[in-house]
């Protein structure tokens, strides 16, 4: 009624008659008109009235792999269901049995999220959806969605190399893993992440839908739509497939899943040419770390201890190590690496080793002396941290010499530290690490560093509860955003102390022979690093180390590293950002020379990378002070091998993708039953046709309804 067009269509009805219009029509027609554009101006409204909107929110998305699809999605107009709470075991059994309303749209306690609950769930028709409420405190048994051996099957050991350590038979290193993430379920599932939107929902169910002595609540009844179709269906090689005859076929090609990708990001002590080849006869020291996470629900990844406390540690070693005076003298180089997509099988890792084979990468795996990963590092028990090597590599000859001299250089510069490392054993495998896929590559010795011996000490492993609180961050009470920021807590002390001894064991691995003790890690640079990763990006040190074109990624959210199909990431960028502030030196350039260096004189520019970054705030007025920081960090591709190959199905390299969609939402409103809907509809049909009829019987006399009355003073003669 509210359309433009629907006014254009009344008036032609109306002037359309074969009798003039009588003066009194006028005014009413003009009323009708001003009645019909104030419902199109509100028509809105009405739906304002009908809807409450959930804005914050996370669904469950598809993805999927060579083999499978995994997640959740609704039917393609939403799914909708009544409202039933549950917060005991017990209240399943309305919504399973008892319930007389079905299907039902569960509000499910974090608690109770879990295998055992979602499987009776997966099992029924009589639930058409799950908002799932966070647990406050994170559950004390432990929550981890993920698998009990991750990245299974795309790590070393295979029948062909360690086959007794292969599928985590030795030893399972997330005991609590309960697969939940890697599940299909055919029904909406989502994360409600406000509190007060969880209330509004709750007191909805308490004001309509409670149960009175045993029997079902009248209408109307409160309710949750839930939309989050997904397009992808089967498999990677389904979707992959569709994806290329659309783009072979189609003029306007729609795309129904897309590859999990991003960038890695790597510099080195001593610049090298990024753009070329090093020669093979240069040794390097590779540290690395993974930058990303997962959870159950899309896009929420905190991983505080799954990949902040490991690569936060890992950029203030690399800070320290920058800052020693004699690192121009060390024989070997360095070459610092954050690997992204390692959560689904070793993503960022897979394709550097497969660039280094195929020339695609300055160094080649020949030029790779010893190997050093941080893995998770945050929960060491008392000041252990432990030593992972590979078993089959210390039946090697050659290598076995090599790995006992890097635990050794290890051992020793934990001496004085509040750290002490200690070797897991050398009848245990390593654990999930991006050494893995090296190690599959080329014999190289290595060492993982973690703080757990054999299982995770994480009982929140690729969870939405892997959050600060889950390694111990806290502040005092009524700080200040900024003060917050500066507060050193006792865990970046700690991560700080790990960070030293690991620059001070690179140093003396690069060649470093001089006394270490100065090599020390900023307790101040890693609790400004876990704020801005964990807490809050958008800070005043993150805000004044960025490009200005890049300040938008600092949003007000809650930190969360997941890989995404979009690249870079936020936390790509703010890592490459962070470690060329930790790294790099400011120079004295001109914007538009350190924009396009290669307009300045002795810039160098195949050795080093420029930014001209935001600066601090002037203390005297609201602008800021750029400047122009030389580093030697760069940007290399995180898509994994089998996109490259279009080996969709394969099992070398990951093949995760992620499911396109059209629209994620939810909201809550009242339904009528049945009944009054079908009453309500048969009463506006009726309605309807009187209506037509009325419009017919009006038109056909309208010469007679409205003919003007004839002037009873004419006379004619």
């Amino acid at each position: 009624v509210g359309r433009a067009g629907d006014r254009r269509g009344i008036a032609a009805v109306v002037g359309s008659s074969r009798a003039p219009l009588p003066t009194w029509c006028g005014p009413l027609l003009r009323l009708l008109l001003a009645v019909l554009a104030a419902g199109s101006c509100q028509g809105n409204s009405v739906e304002r009235k009908i809807y409450i909107p959930l804005n914050k929110t996370a669904p469950c998305v598809r993805l999927l792999n060579a083999t499978h699809q995994i997640g959740c999605q609704s039917s393609i107009s939403g799914d909708t269901g009544v409202i039933h709470v549950v917060e005991k075991e017990e209240d399943l059994n309305w919504v399973l049995t008892d319930g007389p309303h079905p299907p039902y749209m569960i509000l499910l306690d974090g608690n109770l999220f879990n295998r055992k609950v979602m499987q009776q769930l997966k099992g029924t028709s009589r639930v058409s959806g799950l908002a799932v409420s966070i647990a406050k405190p994170n559950p004390p048994q432990g929550f981890s969605p993920g698998l009990k051996c991750p990245n299974d099957g795309f790590g070393v050991y295979s029948k062909d190399y360690g086959p007794q350590y292969a599928h985590c038979n030795r030893t399972v290193w997330n005991p609590l893993g309960s697969g939940l993430s890697y599940e299909d379920f055919d029904f909406p599932i989502f994360l409600l992440e406000d509190a007060n939107e969880t209330q509004v929902i709750k007191q909805c169910y308490q004001d309509h839908n409670v149960p009175t002595d045993g029997s079902g609540p009248e209408y109307p009844l409160c309710a949750m739509q839930l939309f989050s179709h997904m397009h992808a269906v089967t498999s990677t090689v389904t979707c992959m497939r569709r994806n290329s005859i659309q783009n072979t076929f189609s003029i306007n090609p729609e795309t129904v899943c897309d590859p999990l990708l991003d960038y890695n990001v790597w510099s080195t002590l001593h610049p090298i040419n990024s753009s070329g080849k090093v020669d093979p006869k240069k040794e390097f020291i590779m540290v690395a770390t993974r930058i990303d996470s997962h959870s159950f629900f899309w896009n929420i990844a905190p991983g505080a201890e799954s990949a902040v406390s490991s690569f936060v540690t890992h950029l203030a070693a690399a800070e320290a190590l920058h800052k020693a005076s004699d690192v121009h003298l060390l024989q070997r180089n360095i070459m610092f690496t954050f690997f992204q997509g390692e959560t689904f099988d070793y993503i960022g890792s897979s394709r550097m080793v497969y660039d280094m084979e195929k020339d695609k990468f300055p160094l080649r795996l020949e030029n790779i002396h010893s190997f050093v990963e941080l893995n998770q590092v945050a929960l060491r028990n008392g000041s252990t941290l432990w030593m992972h090597t590979d078993p089959v590599s210390w039946m090697n000859e050659t290598v076995q010499p090599q790995i006992k001299n890097l635990l050794d250089t290890l051992s020793d510069s934990s001496v004085g530290a509040n750290v002490t490392l200690q070797e897991a054993g050398f009848s245990q495998p390593l654990p999930p690490s991006s050494f893995q896929r090296f190690l599959r590559a080329r014999h190289i010795p290595g060492v993982v560093l973690t703080d757990h011996q054999a299982a995770f000490q994480n009982r929140y492993y690729q969870s939405m509860y892997d959050t600060p609180e889950n390694i111990q961050m806290q502040y005092p009470e009524g700080l200040s955003p900024e003060e917050t920021l500066e507060y050193v807590t006792d865990t970046a002390k700690s991560l700080a102390e790990v960070a030293t001894v690991v620059a001070r064991a690179l140093y003396r691995l690069a060649g470093g022979a001089n006394d270490t003790s100065a090599i020390q890690a900023d307790p101040k640079t890693v609790t400004r690093m876990l704020y801005g990763f964990l807490i809050k990006m958008n800070n005043s040190w993150f805000q004044s180390i960025i490009k200005p074109d890049l300040k938008g990624i600092l949003g007000d959210d809650v930190p969360q590293h997941y890989v995404a199909v979009s690249s870079p990431v936020n936390t790509t960028y703010l890592v490459q950002y962070v470690l060329a502030n930790l790294t790099g030196t400011v120079v004295n350039l001109t914007k538009e020379e350190c924009l396009n260096p290669e307009k300045a004189p002795n810039t160098e520019k195949e050795l080093y990378d420029y930014a001209w970054v935001q600066g601090s705030l002037d203390p005297n007025s609201t602008s800021r002070v750029p400047y122009c920081v030389r580093s030697t960090v760069h940007l290399s591709k995180a898509l994994s091998p089998a996109f490259e190959l279009r080996e969709w199905g394969s099992t070398e390299y990951s093949t995760w993708t992620e499911s396109r969609w059209k629209e994620i939402r939810a909201r809550i409103f009242l339904v009528a039953s049945k009944e009054l809907e079908i009453i309500t509809l048969v009463v506006g049909i009726a309605i309807l046709v009187i209506s037509l009829l009325a419009t017919h019987f009006i038109n056909a006399k309208a010469d007679v309804l409205f003919s003007v009355p004839r002037d009873p003073g004419a006379v004619a003669y």
